[in-house]
């Protein structure tokens, strides 16, 4: 009696409907990881290389490593 109150399960097309669950989820988590990632480190260290290159003067820091001796190819004066 109780066999008739419990409905059948659902077998066929059962791996095929939860894969599409799955797949979406799959996309959409990957998807916001790609935007999160872009927007929380890529762009601060694009802007953060871009900050650091539009004041860098090489040859100011060149005259500074000859000057403490690092490098052997040219001897600090």
């Amino acid at each position: 009696m109780s066999a008739a109150l419990l409905p059948k399960p659902q077998m066929r097309g059962l791996l095929a409907r939860r894969m599409k669950f799955h797949l979406l989820g799959a996309f959409v988590v990957s998807m916001g990881c790609a935007v999160f990632y872009k927007f929380a480190v890529a762009e601060p260290r694009k802007r953060a290389y871009a900050d650091f290159y539009r004041y860098y003067d090489p040859m100011k820091d060149f005259e500074a490593m000859k000057a403490a001796g690092v490098l052997e190819s040219a001897p600090p004066k």
